[in-house]
């Protein structure tokens, strides 16, 4: 058996090798008929997409740094310069929106037209179609939860520029001993199998040995040095990892969705796009555009990110260890502003966990307070929207000047887009390290202007009325957890860790009340 383990692993190496050797000659065959990757700094794609919009100056964002002349105003007097949103529920022609069908049919189009132009870019029709395939594929523990873990690549089709590469990274782990589909929280970040099966003692001597010879046919000076360390071995063996949660707090979110009966799914984003301006004609929007600028209405980072977390529910929708119907979506910080576009583009995502997403999830862009519209225009976060957004931040352009009052949405009608479907806003406290930067205030104003497209089409919203300018925001550790839409801010910091048990505890309730429901139908 271990014989056969170090042949598998030496004819992957080798194919792997003859692959890569292949996929070179591919690439260098194929150059010559394709628009090379044009390669920008992010300062160079940032200005050539103001010279596309016809901007001149941009604006300065605030600056994080409360000494700073231009600091951030954290002055709630002084925090609703553009205090009145856009209608959430009138159309674009002045009729109010009084039925569902008027929202599905009418009004939600328009919302979406308008994010999708002007804020966080347009998904290509032209979009490669994506296929999976199981890397590996073995039993594991997760404490003592038995679970089948799967690391999985997504290999986007690349025959039509086949100078860029795009495989998007995927772990699936779900309990072994689950008696039917589970519910599946699928998390932006690393992808990474749980607690990969190791082989035997006696197995990892002869790998290393076989290393060892390898090494020293490759680089005969390396004899001297395991002549010198003799114990030292290449690939040590795995520590046993404990069962047991921390000492104080809760166990890691894996382990509580596996108690929970939940599996989980670990999507990376940077195998989609990277985070950064000059991977813009890289990743996945580069391979749409042949390794070409965008546009000013193509898509950002955030959108790609959605894209790829879509691409991932598509295989989920094939597991048959999973309940597809119960797929949800998470993310803290940039990964929350993506968690929640992926959930207010795609209705088949069933619930979202947006941890402390802040400008560009969902905060008001119309608050001035922490983060502000112009820190995403400048060159530090533009990627991760489309190239229209910059005119927001136009101080002087071809076009005059824009502000955020001029951007035909906000973040009360990303998160109504999210309606009727399960949504929770999790921010943690500033003393913890959840900066006020992020506008926990502003935050919750938007989920309470969301309310009334959840109440349209059924669902419950906070239960605290829908004036968002007078709405404060409950105690800290005080969740508003009784209706589809909800919102708790926890005693933590930059996480939503200290809110998991209580997503979990409230989906769970609303599950088995709507199970109930369709039950008695």
């Amino acid at each position: 058996m271990a014989r056969s383990r170090m042949k598998k692993v030496f004819y992957l190496l080798f194919a792997l090798a003859v692959s890569s050797a292949s996929a070179q000659q591919a690439t260098t065959g194929a150059a010559g008929k394709y628009p090379p990757v044009v390669n920008y700094t992010t300062q160079q794609d940032h200005q050539q997409m103001m010279q596309q919009l016809g901007i001149k100056t941009l604006r300065p964002g605030p600056s994080g740094d409360e000494s700073a002349p231009n600091h951030a105003n954290y002055d709630e007097a002084l925090a609703n310069p553009y205090p009145n949103l856009p209608e959430l529920l009138t159309l674009k022609n002045g009729k109010k929106v009084k039925t569902p069908e008027m929202w599905w049919q009418q009004r939600r189009p328009e919302i979406v037209e308008d994010f999708e132009r002007e804020v966080y870019g347009r998904v290509p029709r032209n979009v490669p179609k994506v296929t999976w395939k199981t890397l590996i594929s073995e039993r594991e523990y997760v404490g003592w939860t038995p679970v089948n873990a799967k690391q999985l690549e997504g290999v986007v089709d690349n025959s039509e520029y086949p100078l860029l590469d795009v495989k998007i990274a995927m772990t699936v782990v779900t309990p072994a001993n689950a008696k039917g589909p589970v519910p599946v929280l699928m998390m932006f970040g690393r992808s990474a199998l749980p607690a990969p099966a190791q082989p035997p003692k006696e197995s990892l001597e002869k790998i290393n040995a076989a290393l060892k010879e390898l090494l020293v046919k490759t680089d005969p000076s390396l004899q001297a040095v395991f002549e010198q360390y003799p114990a030292y071995n290449p690939i040590a063996p795995a520590t046993t990892a404990t069962a047991r949660g921390p000492q104080d707090g809760d166990p890691p979110t894996p382990q509580q969705l596996l108690a929970a009966g939940w599996g989980y799914a670990l999507i990376e984003p940077g195998s989609i796009q990277a985070d950064n301006g000059a991977g813009l004609t890289k990743g996945i929007i580069g391979l749409v555009n042949k390794g070409q600028p965008r546009k000013p209405d193509d898509w950002g980072a955030l959108r790609a990110w959605a894209w790829g977390a879509s691409r991932g529910l598509d295989y989920l929708e094939t597991d048959p260890a999973v309940d597809a119907k119960r797929v949800g979506i998470e993310g803290v910080s940039r990964y929350g502003k993506a968690a929640l576009v992926a959930m207010a583009f795609d209705q088949r995502f069933y619930m979202g966990l947006i941890g402390s997403s802040g400008e560009g999830g969902a905060k008001l862009h119309r608050r001035n307070f922490g983060e502000a519209v112009e820190n995403l225009t400048g060159s530090g976060g533009y990627h991760w929207m489309s190239g229209n957004f910059l005119k927001y931040g136009a101080a002087e352009a071809a076009f005059g000047s824009k502000t955020a009052n001029d951007i035909p949405v906000d973040a009360h009608q990303l998160i109504a887009l999210c309606a009727p479907r399960l949504t929770f806003i999790s921010y943690g406290i500033p003393e913890r390290g959840d900066a006020r930067w992020l506008d926990q205030q502003g935050s919750y104003m938007a989920t309470v202007a969301a309310g009334p497209a959840f109440q349209l089409l059924g669902a419950r919203d906070l239960g605290v009325g829908h004036d968002y300018k007078t709405a404060k925001m409950p105690s800290v550790n005080v969740g508003q957890l009784d209706g589809e839409l909800a919102w708790r801010q926890h005693d933590g910091g930059h996480t939503d860790a200290p809110n998991v048990k209580h997503f979990i505890q409230w989906a769970n309730k609303l599950m088995k009340e709507q199970a109930a429901t369709k039950a008695n139908r």
